[in-house]
């Protein structure tokens, strides 16, 4: 579990994935859980100390790096000789009972390389709602299949949660350099080292989104631009869902300049877009009777054009890999 300054979460995390042995069936299982920490100021590592003392399997691991996928790159090399299974777990998340043994299942039982998960979103702020309610809809997500319900079935990419260890550490594990769709790349690799790829979809994750327009902005922003360090590294065929935001955001802000340098119509495309993300939040919230919805429309806008806006910005490094650190 890679976590940095989650106080407010990492408790509730690591209890909904340790696994427990119920009254009719002992623990099938032996495990350790491995929190793999970038530097945390803000009362996160006391909270998993005390956690450890109640239970030793429990360990505490430094990530220097601090990305993620260093993170999860630590705890493959980290843990205990014996096992045989990676599961990857998000601090800023919770996950349904029995998680870590039907993941296990999904692996052995469709002989996969890795299990990947369905993801719903979750808000407790009121901003937090809007934005919950954007990633889950098709405007905010594009369709992608760890996204929305249906059959468990072998799929490309997903939400990752568990790895066979040793095709994990043969495939390379995470590529380090790239700070965010390091997923992306390792199932693209994971795929053509002959290794097949199963989503569960009978658990389902839950996850807390940004609870700022800053920190979701930031947040896209670097989806973006590591989507587009994939795709220099792979050369891959971007599929609609990727290049809608990027159409989006040049034909809003290609329209505003044009409506500025030749002609005020051009400014209906970017009005067309915010009015009808406006209305969008509008009728949701009438529809729910939630008001915090009535914001979802605006969380749209801005994933869209951070994700396009750090898209560009991969696509014009000139390198195809991130510094160290980030």
């Amino acid at each position: 579990m890679p976590c940095f300054n989650e106080v407010g979460f990492i408790t509730a995390a690591i209890d909904s994935v340790t696994p427990r042995a119920t009254a009719s069936d002992d623990l099938r299982f032996d495990y350790e859980i491995l929190v793999v920490d970038g530097g945390s100021t803000d009362g996160t590592i006391d909270a998993v100390m005390r956690l450890a003392r109640a239970n030793p399997r429990i360990r505490l691991v430094h990530n220097p790096r601090r990305l993620q996928s260093a993170a999860v790159n630590l705890a493959a090399d980290f843990a205990d000789p014996r096992a045989t299974i990676l599961l990857r777990a998000d601090s800023h998340a919770t996950y349904p009972q029995d998680f870590v043994a039907r993941c296990i299942e999904a692996l052995r039982l469709n002989q996969a390389q890795s299990v990947v998960v369905t993801m719903r979103t979750v808000g407790v702020s009121c901003f937090q709602k809007a934005v919950a309610a954007a990633q889950n809809s098709l405007l905010g997500n594009g369709g992608s299949a760890h996204r929305r319900p249906g059959p468990s079935r072998f799929v490309d990419h997903g939400h990752h949660a568990a790895f066979d260890r040793a095709f994990y550490r043969m495939a390379g594990g995470y590529d380090e350099s790239l700070r965010a769709n390091e997923d992306v790349d390792l199932d693209m690799r994971l795929q053509r080292a002959g290794g097949r790829i199963w989503l569960e979809t009978s658990v389902p994750m839950s996850y807390f989104p940004r609870e700022t327009v800053r920190g979701l902005a930031r947040q896209y922003f670097h989806y973006g631009r590591g989507r587009a360090l994939t795709y220099r590294s792979h050369r891959y065929r971007l599929k609609l869902r990727q290049l809608a935001p990027v159409v989006v955001t040049a034909g809003t802000i290609g329209g505003a300049l044009l409506a500025l340098s030749l002609h005020p119509l051009f400014a209906l495309v970017p009005l067309g877009y915010v009015l009808l993300c406006l209305c969008w939040g509008a009728i949701e919230a009438v529809r729910r009777g939630d008001a915090c919805l009535a914001a979802m429309g605006i969380a749209a806008a801005v994933m869209h054009h951070a994700w396009a806006i750090g898209f560009f910005a991969g696509l014009l490094r000139t390198s195809s890999r991130e510094p160290a650190g980030g």
